[in-house]
């Protein structure tokens, strides 16, 4: 059971509308979550407490992932297949909705249709976990050292070149680094730090690897296969600092799951009979 109080999903379908409405009509689901949490005013200790002991994404985060998933049966809002989130034009015209109306509705649907709950689970942005989890607990499983040429890997098929591991003891968390390649243009030395996580990053964490690449490189890039506190976050595009990039473990698997390296994914297709009762009735 929770300690910490965290808004049950149906209460957070009105604040995802609102955080759509302020980004313009449509977001990734990263700047919609965000800015949800903004518009509520959520703690960092609501936001850093955990789906489950397993780590990798937050209470937050998957009652959020439920609150669009009920409000695109609704009709109030659509996504794409690259993860943009967008108003639909009955969900522009709505400035609230009423939540109960929507759980009622989309149960309703549910039960009429030939779909149960746990299969609706199944394909849902945000929703299907069992891949994740899966996933999650194998990167944990493995060596730093193999951490790392994983990361190595990742970086090199992301764009980058010249990538190499170099961390070692007194360094100040930095791992290796890359040169990243911008349309054959232009270049970005780039020092990166990746941490094998559970919990979530702090602030302090972030700062100390700021003061490691100051001079050093153009960019910072910190990966962790957990989460970034809500300071860290902050931290990490504080004003007159070097920015850096964060990369949480969502974000990682995701990414490791659209470059194919460790995850297959084989599209199913399933076929769909209707009955139609009227050409029986009329021959």
């Amino acid at each position: 059971m929770l300690k910490v109080k965290i808004p049950t999903y149906d209460r957070l379908m009105n604040p995802v509308i609102q955080a759509l409405q302020i980004l313009g009509g449509s977001g990734t689901i990263d700047e919609i979550d965000n800015k949800a949490t903004e518009v509520i005013g959520l703690s960092d200790e609501q936001l850093e407490v955990l789906h489950d002991e397993k780590g990798g994404q937050t209470e937050v985060a998957y009652r959020l992932a439920w609150a669009r998933t009920y409000l695109k049966k609704f009709g109030i809002l659509e996504n794409s297949a690259r993860g943009v989130w967008a108003l639909t034009p009955q969900g522009t015209r709505a400035e609230t909705i009423d939540e109960k109306e929507v759980v009622q509705f989309v149960r309703e649907k549910l039960k009429n249709g030939r779909q149960t709950v746990d299969e609706e689970k199944i394909g849902e942005s945000g929703i299907e976990q069992s891949w994740r989890d899966e996933l999650l607990q194998t990167l944990l499983k493995m060596d730093a050292t193999a951490f790392e040429r994983l990361i190595k890997r990742m970086l090199r098929e992301s764009g980058f070149i010249q990538v190499e591991v170099t961390g070692r003891s007194g360094d100040r968390g930095i791992d290796g680094k890359g040169i990243m390649r911008l349309s054959g243009l232009l270049s970005f030395h780039v020092i990166f730090q990746c941490k094998r996580y559970r919990d979530s990053v702090t602030p302090n964490l972030v700062r100390d690897f700021r003061g490691a690449m100051v001079g050093r490189a153009d960019k910072g890039l910190f990966i962790t296969t957990g989460t970034f506190t809500k300071e860290a976050i902050r931290e990490a595009t504080r004003d007159g600092a070097p920015a850096i990039d964060l990369i949480d473990g969502e974000q990682l698997m995701d990414k490791l799951k659209e470059l194919g390296l460790g995850v297959q994914t084989e599209k199913v297709q399933v076929e769909e009979v209707t009955i139609d009762e009227g050409w029986f009735l009329s021959i």
